[in-house]
């Protein structure tokens, strides 16, 4: 790959010299070079800095070429445009087969997500589908899906199993999930989701779905290595806090950290369960007590713990928003993701995530955008690879058009301001 020099660049965002996970008050800080070069090599951040230490020769750093003159130099101009980290979506379904529109009706008629669940809807419908569905057929619907989201300016990307509710299923699925992560050039991480609800045959008694679970999917999950993380849905009608506990033990035991959902409808000890097993994000947290917040907060003092919303989800869903201020003022570590899945948010539009967090959690531009970038990345174990202009992270970008100022990328909602993304030094989308 030819190196690469970007120029003047109207403002290069979240440059960081060292990069590490943002707490608190420090979401706020968006550090950025005016009238800046960006110099890649390999696909990887190589230098940057203002175009006028360029110019001057102040920019040459030993074993860095960054001349003109040198034959195999690609030049990008990128007058007038922002230049970004892509953005890093720390949970989603994108892997599901079909979608679920006709729960979108229902749901307008007044049905609860948790009543169409318990009637053999929701998940238990994606999983039928699912099923029924080759693989190859799940893998081309999963590819389009990707495509689309890095057109939008994704650059990495978490995904999850748990429509499969079965051996075959979730295997299934977690294959797909290896196929895009072969295929892709995208950072991918692979969760193991077996725990997202109960099939029918196990509503009433548990124990024999658990134990398919810890005896029978995760020993071949580990032995072919096709999930990074383990996850359980912790909810009321769900999967209880005890029960959360022991399924993610077991996965600690093959190897695979925990990434939980936790108080998206109530409030049943998720959080203090997510802590006690040292899990790497705490997912949804729309239903939030003072004492859990306080709880999240002493706790994020001495851990690398993420605090994921998902607000997307709760606007589609009709639910309040998460309670981002308050997590923020208690010190947490606040990332956004898109919970991209056909039944409580069919869109993984990252763009849209920055803006409802603007719009409906009060969230600051420049703390979204970290959120959705630099925090994003440390909530799928991807800190020093992706989410922030750093040298020797991959050269994952995203040029904006011409805008007037940060604020305006949310404020302007409605409107694509993406010219074009770079993943790895290649531009996947847009002009070069």
């Amino acid at each position: 790959m030819s190196p690469q020099l970007i120029v003047y660049i109207r403002q290069l965002w979240n440059t960081r010299e060292q990069s590490r996970l943002l707490k608190g008050k420090e979401l706020a800080i968006l550090p950025s070079i005016e009238n800046a070069y960006l110099f890649i090599t390999d696909g990887k951040i190589a230098g940057y800095g203002p175009m006028s230490d360029l110019e001057s020769g102040k920019g040459m750093q030993e074993g860095l070429s960054i001349s003109s003159s040198s034959p195999d130099l690609q030049t990008i101009d990128a007058t007038g445009q922002f230049v970004l980290p892509a953005w890093c979506d720390s949970h989603t379904h994108l892997v599901f087969a079909g979608s679920r529109e006709g729960e979108f009706v229902d749901k307008i008629r007044g049905l609860s997500y948790a009543g169409i669940n318990a009637r053999g809807g929701g998940i238990l419908h994606s999983a039928q589908k699912l099923n029924d569905m080759e693989e190859e057929d799940l893998f081309d619907q999963a590819w389009n899906r990707l495509q689309e989201l890095t057109r939008l300016g994704t650059g990495a990307i978490e995904i999850k199993s748990g429509y499969g509710l079965c051996v075959e299923g979730e295997l299934k699925m977690l294959r797909v999930i290896r196929k895009l992560k072969q295929r892709s050039p995208l950072s991918i991480k692979a969760t193991f989701l077996g725990a997202h609800t109960y099939p029918l045959a196990h509503r009433q008694v548990h124990q024999g779905y658990i134990d398919s679970l810890v005896r029978e999917m995760l020993p071949v999950i580990a032995e072919e290595r096709l999930a990074d993380y383990i996850d359980v849905f912790c909810e009321k009608g769900f999967f209880s806090a005890a029960e959360t506990e022991t399924i993610c033990l077991a996965g600690i035991r093959h190897g695979l950290k925990p990434k939980l959902h936790v108080n998206q409808l109530n409030s049943i000890g998720g959080i203090q369960a997510g802590i006690r097993l040292n899990a790497l994000s705490l997912d949804h947290l729309e239903t939030l007590t003072g004492e859990e917040i306080g709880l999240l907060g002493r706790h994020s003092s001495g851990s690398e713990m993420v605090c994921t919303l998902l607000p997307t989800a709760a606007f589609f869903l009709r639910m309040p928003f998460q309670p981002a201020r308050d997590l923020i003022d208690a010190g947490c570590a606040v990332a956004l993701a898109s919970d991209y899945n056909p039944g409580s948010s069919p869109s993984g539009n990252m763009n849209l995530v920055i803006a409802m967090s603007c719009i409906g959690m009060k969230m600051l531009p420049e703390e979204a955008i970290n959120a959705a970038t630099l925090n994003g990345s440390y909530a799928m174990g991807l800190g020093s690879e992706t989410g922030s202009i750093t040298v020797g992270k991959r050269a994952n970008l995203i040029f904006t058009k011409p805008v007037p100022s940060l604020a305006y990328l949310p404020y302007a909602f409605g409107s694509n301001l993406i010219d074009k993304v770079m993943i790895g030094g290649e531009i996947v989308s847009g002009q070069q």
